[in-house]
């Protein structure tokens, strides 16, 4: 990819596109679980962290690696209670359900998050 997405959607389509682009067949649940959490991250970067710095995603060993950076030092949480009129809240919970892997390091211009994701 070319720089960075401005938004979740470029960098969604990416991810599908390296996905396709495999030459091998990826389940059809691994996908929309790949393309669900890239969303997320992207997003999360854009509203949480003070604008996305850097995105990559890779295939290693079978694994989608994805790796997105911002702005903010502050780690991700999640909600200890949700207020049921509240919008928003589910993503990062949702990301920890399906990441294979999380690391999160803090660097000199704010934070990378980078998941794997199994294919």
């Amino acid at each position: 990819m070319r720089g960075l997405p401005v938004r979740a959607a470029e960098a969604r389509n990416y991810v599908h596109d390296l996905l396709h682009g495999t030459g091998s067949p990826v389940d059809d649940l691994a996908l929309v679980d790949a393309l669900l959490v890239t969303t997320e991250l992207v997003t999360n970067a854009q509203r949480h962290g003070g604008g996305l710095t850097g995105f990559t995603a890779e295939i290693v060993d079978g694994y989608l690696e994805l790796a997105v950076d911002d702005k903010s030092e502050r780690r991700p949480t999640a909600p200890a209670r949700r207020d049921p009129d509240a919008t928003g809240g589910y993503g990062w919970p949702l990301i920890q359900r399906l990441a294979r892997t999380i690391d999160i390091v803090v660097t000199a211009t704010g934070k990378t998050i980078r998941v794997t994701l199994p294919l």
